[in-house]
């Protein structure tokens, strides 16, 4: 038979700790990305175009550009999700900073910097899902617009990312745009082999 208990949640200090974990991971996969010149998906890939193009901090772009996601969240999601992936752009953009300086590469192969960067990312995203927490952004928005609207969440992310990289690619080489393309599959791959509720279970 079965066991359909359901499984306690997280400690508060197992979700701190998870939160930390994945935006280290995270942060320390785009010290990968924007070494390589390379952006990515979502509200990420937006905040490290605008970077990019005013020469501004990642991490000050990407909390700033994250702001007005919070309502959707709150909406959608509740208080409890909400305050941790604040939490999660709040400790992304801080660990970005502090890296900035003090993270560099010597050498770094692309085809191994993308490989890395998409595990590592995907990898730090489970972390921070199976922690009730996120990066916030588009993936948030997409969902409350699928409840309120009717609008097909993945179409609409689909949609965000398609349009990023088209304009992505009036601002940067090709090449760089179609191997930003393949880390951003990867990341996609790691999630949707591990993310799964018919296998694991998450609390």
């Amino acid at each position: 038979m079965t066991d359909t208990a359901t499984p306690p949640r997280h400690s508060p200090l197992e979700d701190a700790l998870g939160l930390v974990s994945g935006t280290t991971l995270c942060a320390f996969s785009l010290q990968i990305l924007t070494t390589l010149g390379l952006i990515t998906g979502q509200t990420a890939g937006l905040a490290v175009l605008l970077s990019y193009l005013t020469g501004a901090s990642f991490g000050l772009v990407f909390f700033v550009v994250n702001l007005p996601f919070y309502w959707f969240g709150y909406r959608r999601m509740g208080l409890r999700f909400t305050l941790k992936t604040f939490a999660s752009v709040a400790l992304l953009s801080g660990l970005s900073m502090l890296m900035d300086p003090r993270v560099a590469f010597e050498t770094l192969h692309p085809a191994i910097g993308i490989l890395v960067f998409g595990v590592m990312t995907g990898t730090g995203l489970l972390i921070l899902f199976r922690h009730g927490g996120s990066l916030g952004g588009i993936g948030v928005m997409a969902l409350y617009l699928q409840d309120s609207f009717g609008w097909r969440a993945g179409w609409v992310q689909l949609g965000f990312d398609a349009l990023l990289f088209a304009v992505a690619f009036l601002f940067l080489p090709p090449l760089l745009v179609v191997q930003s393309l393949i880390g951003a599959g990867i990341v996609n791959v790691v999630i949707g082999l591990n993310h799964r509720r018919d296998r694991y279970i998450a609390t």
